[in-house]
């Protein structure tokens, strides 16, 4: 196959979001009546999205990060405390955790479903473990209950996996709090916007009154972490799209697995609780050559983890998320891919398979 049939044709982004008129005008409503700041509309988003999640207390924020920090903070995490998190995950893991002043301590993860390697983290926990945040990586659900019976308080980190099922339950209803992004390109988006779950009141009462930071009668350091109207008005369109949205994202998945089924390729995991938020085949090789060859043939990709966060701290010993960094390449799935392009995705593939193999 000629691997420069596709050069000059529009490039397939690696991402995007999924938006229609429904949106446009549920945001213009928002703005024609004058009330934009966090109001009727933000609780709207937040009852609907602890219904979907089947959770009593959700409370929206400004981003994931901010989510993720609300939720650490309300459990009481903060200095001389060490959380577990993945290495092979975003740095706003990383970020979160050093906002409350605990250290982060980064474990390896499962090689085939890149989530947090229960046994790995078993040998991290010690008295100063506070909690355990565990991401449903590339919208694949993590194996829970062996994080779970470690009794140290989890987080759930569903900024990939909103949608997503263990033991046919969502995920986000099993820790004692969950986060939730709704970035521009995540499975469902309101710009950019998060949302904390949690099963208990006190620890959303103790999220609410953390984001709340104005007229006060007392004082102490709060954050400015609230939604606006208009994101939640988004936000309560694009859950409304969330079903519809996975089935489409899990029959891209159907046709990548059929035609790549022959080649000398890893294939994501399946599973009836995966939604696909990334398609992350592994390599015989770097990715690098691979990245660049699909861009040239107008192909979108990338390493579906920039960086491990083991690289930022200096840390060393973390040889199955280097190997998955190494070799992992993410390829575009997203619901506003068309048949053709996901075509011309496989033909880039299936060309990049056979130069490189």
């Amino acid at each position: 196959m000629n691997d420069q049939k596709n050069v000059g044709a529009t490039t397939i982004p690696h991402s995007r979001p999924t938006l229609g008129v429904e949106e446009s005008e549920a945001v213009s409503e928002v703005i024609r009546s004058g009330h934009i700041a966090e109001g009727d509309i933000v609780r709207r988003f937040e009852g609907a999205l602890a219904d979907r999640v089947g959770i009593e207390y959700a409370a929206a924020t400004n981003s994931g990060t901010s989510a993720l920090h609300l939720a650490l903070l309300a459990m009481e995490v903060g200095p001389g405390d060490e959380v577990i998190i993945p290495s092979y995950v975003c740095s706003a893991l990383l970020n979160a955790v050093t906002y409350t002043g605990a250290a982060a301590v980064p474990a390896e993860i499962e090689p085939d479903t890149f989530n947090l390697d229960a046994a790995d983290v078993h040998r991290r926990v010690n008295r100063r473990t506070a909690a355990i945040i565990v991401p449903h990586l590339f919208g694949l659900a993590a194996d829970l209950d062996p994080l779970l019976d470690l009794g140290v308080p989890v987080v759930e980190d569903c900024a990939q996996a909103i949608g997503a099922n263990y033991h046919r339950r969502p995920v986000g209803s099993f820790g004692q709090a969950a986060a939730f992004s709704f970035y521009a390109t995540k499975m469902i988006t309101t710009a950019e916007g998060g949302m904390v779950t949690a099963r208990t009141g006190g620890i959303d009462k103790r999220i609410r009154d953390l984001k709340t930071y104005d007229q006060r009668e007392d004082y102490e350091v709060r954050y400015n972490y609230k939604m606006t109207e208009i994101q939640a008005a988004m936000g309560i369109v694009q859950l409304g799209r969330l079903d519809s949205i996975i089935r489409r994202r899990k029959r891209i998945a159907s046709t990548y697995n059929r035609a790549f089924r022959e080649l000398n390729l890893k294939l994501p995991v399946e599973a009836d609780g995966h939604i696909f938020f990334r398609y992350v085949i592994g390599l015989e090789m770097d990715a690098s050559p691979w990245i660049q060859a699909l861009t040239q043939m107008g192909v979108g990709c990338a390493r579906p983890v920039h960086r491990p966060l083991h690289h930022h701290l200096n840390l060393a010993d973390y040889p199955v998320t280097d190997e998955v960094w190494s070799r992992s390449l993410s390829i575009p799935i997203y619901p506003t891919l068309t048949n053709t392009e996901v075509s011309r995705v496989i033909d880039a593939v299936t060309a990049c398979h056979n130069r490189f193999k």
